[in-house]
């Protein structure tokens, strides 16, 4: 018992911390502005602390999660998602009046279902975690109520996720009657010996429609640009990469649980998803003339680039997609960040306009008004298109690397080939930020210290792991290695 505790503290803090925030909103009258946000900031610490620092048994609560090494990495990294985004948005909800306790509770549990999806050792536990990230995000992406789009992007949002979540539940009660067990590595690896393979084949490919949803992989992408344009910058940071990470981190468990005949089945799909995600995210991303619609067809390439390595157990495909993931949480985080703190510095204390910017002409000229935002935001697009010495251009390359030693050699080219074809639209919003003297007339207003320290932070770490990668990747390496066992 005392084991399985221990292996609870990082979820324990997250819970008991959205749940103080919340109890505090309604009975603590008199609390100041910023009490909440440091409540916040503290659960978030703390949880991310305890996951590096507490090393239980592999497995606890009767072996529903895991605790190992990889499932507390995925838990810190949530961690630092959610204190960057914390750190975007304190003065981002300052200025639109809306630091309430509903927001900053509900991204803690937003952080406690990502951290439940990575660590699942269980379907029942994979489908609570993903329900939770998902209902919080629902309520998330509606609280920009002041602005014209929120509800709008959180009812799209909410129904095609209401859909994806049935077609989760179903999956995942074919696969129990086809196997007999919730163990998600039991039930992948009995699915053997079963005699219901037709019925086994049939739950994978209806979890693999509800997690496509959540990936934003072709042909279950077309909810993305809506979502990313209606929501909240900083909330858009979060969805775009705490919530794609959680699922590409329960997918990875399920390609390592899943017996080889299997696999065998799912790799063209797989691939053929990998494809068309690379191909349709990149070429819609072309046209686009509002920023966030544009970064968000860009994730949806970026999630067919990690899944081009997956498949490629035996040669690191893992430890790839997961190196990449933590640099493609470095740059959206970034990107859509900046969003946030050039959108603080417009916003009307009067209401009348809480809109983020968005078209590109809203970008003319800011490099030169707000320097600091402005090259997160130029860094981070750069590392997007690929270019050295950023986190992007190592994390690419280690995922190509992967790709090609597995054998995919024309997923590969498809994948080179469209990130070239990539670099003209980052490069476009580069030229708008840089190469342009007419600037939109901006409020002035303080955008303060929190978005600096996450500006800072980024900017150092997409630097520091395009330079020197190699701790990095020996820390994932070793994560990794423990799985296979």
């Amino acid at each position: 018992m005392h084991s399985e505790w221990l292996g609870l503290i990082p979820h324990m803090f997250l819970a008991g911390g959205g749940i103080l925030i919340c109890c505090a909103g309604a009975f603590w009258a008199g609390r100041s502005r910023n009490a909440l946000f440091i409540i916040a900031v503290a659960a978030v610490s703390f949880s991310g602390i305890s996951a590096g620092l507490v090393a239980p048994e592999k497995g606890v609560f009767s072996g529903m999660i895991e605790s190992g090494g990889y499932a507390r990495f995925f838990t810190f990294l949530f961690c630092c998602i959610t204190l960057l985004t914390l750190f975007f948005c304190h003065q981002y909800t300052n200025i639109r009046e809306r630091s309430g306790d509903v927001f900053l509770g509900v991204m803690l549990f937003a952080a406690l279902g990502m951290s439940l999806m990575a660590g699942a050792l269980n379907w029942v536990i994979f489908f609570l975690g993903l329900e939770l990230l998902s209902v919080s995000f629902y309520i998330l992406i509606a609280f920009g109520k002041n602005t014209r789009l929120s509800g709008e992007a959180a009812l799209k949002y909410f129904i095609m996720g209401a859909v994806a979540s049935a077609f989760l539940t179903f999956g995942i009660a074919l696969l129990y009657a086809a196997t007999g067990s919730l163990n998600m590595a039991l039930s992948l690896d009995i699915a053997v010996v079963t005699p219901e393979k037709t019925l086994v084949f049939l739950a994978m490919a209806f979890i693999l429609v509800s997690i496509g949803f959540k990936l934003s992989l072709v042909p279950f992408h077309l909810w993305t640009p809506d979502v990313y344009q209606g929501a909240a910058a900083p909330v858009t940071a979060f969805l775009a990469t705490g919530s794609k990470i959680a699922v590409f981190a329960a997918l990875i468990n399920i390609v390592l649980y899943a017996a080889d005949s299997v696999l065998q089945q799912l790799i063209p799909v797989l691939w053929i998803m990998a494809a068309a995600t690379m191909i349709a995210g990149n070429f819609a991303a072309l046209g686009q003339q509002q920023l966030k619609r544009l970064l968000a067809y860009s994730s949806a390439a970026h999630m067919g680039y990690m899944l081009m390595a997956l498949p490629g157990v035996e040669n690191h495909g893992v430890e790839a997609v997961i190196f990449y993931a933590v640099v493609y949480a470095l740059m959206n985080l970034g990107a859509f960040g900046a969003i946030g703190l050039l959108s603080s510095a417009k916003a009307d204390r009067n209401g009348k306009d809480f809109s983020d910017l968005d078209d590109l002409d809203d970008f003319k000229g800011l490099g030169y008004v707000y320097p600091f935002k402005s090259a997160l935001l130029g860094v981070c697009l750069l590392s997007l298109a690929g270019f050295p010495p950023t986190a992007g251009f190592i994390g690419k390359f280690i995922l190509f690397k992967a790709a090609l030693s597995s054998g995919y050699i024309i997923l590969s080219v498809i994948g080179i080939l469209t990130a070239i074809i990539s670099v003209y639209y980052y490069l476009k919003v580069v030229a708008v930020l840089y190469m342009t003297n007419q600037p939109k007339t901006l409020h002035s207003q303080d955008m303060g210290l929190m978005g600096d320290v996450a500006c800072a932070s980024i900017l150092t770490m997409i630097v520091w792991i395009g330079l020197m990668p190699s701790s990095l990747i020996n820390l994932i390496y070793r994560i990794v290695s423990f799985l296979y066992v």
